[in-house]
């Protein structure tokens, strides 16, 4: 498939989305880098999630997936949550996000400039 899979904590579907995001391997990844990335997936149509996220961070740096913590987890939450929000708009929760299920509250348009 790709070299993308070389890279630890990046499986088959990962480096699937992340081809038809446009990054065909590992040097166009390492060279983008983890936040980049993960804007062309989110643009690609990608759901968020904020595990592939920092997955995504941890994998780059050849760490575990499960060894980002602490502080440097509610950095990188911050700066996802800024990522989402510039691409897809504001994340809503609680009584928004139930508002907005329902369809009380419309949805925002994806296409941002």
């Amino acid at each position: 498939m790709s070299d993308l899979t070389d890279i630890s904590n990046i499986g088959p579907a990962t480096a699937k989305a992340l081809i038809a995001a446009g990054i065909p391997d590992a040097v166009t990844l390492r060279r983008m880098g983890a936040h980049e990335a993960y804007r062309a997936l989110l643009a690609s149509g990608e759901r968020p999630h904020f595990i592939g996220y920092y997955v995504l961070h941890m994998a780059l740096q050849g760490r575990p997936w499960n060894d980002c913590r602490g502080g440097e987890k509610t950095a990188l939450r911050g700066h996802f949550d800024a990522l989402v929000g510039e691409v897809r708009g504001p994340v809503l929760t609680g009584i928004d996000a139930a508002l907005r299920e329902i369809g009380l509250i419309a949805p925002q348009s994806s296409s941002r400039s």
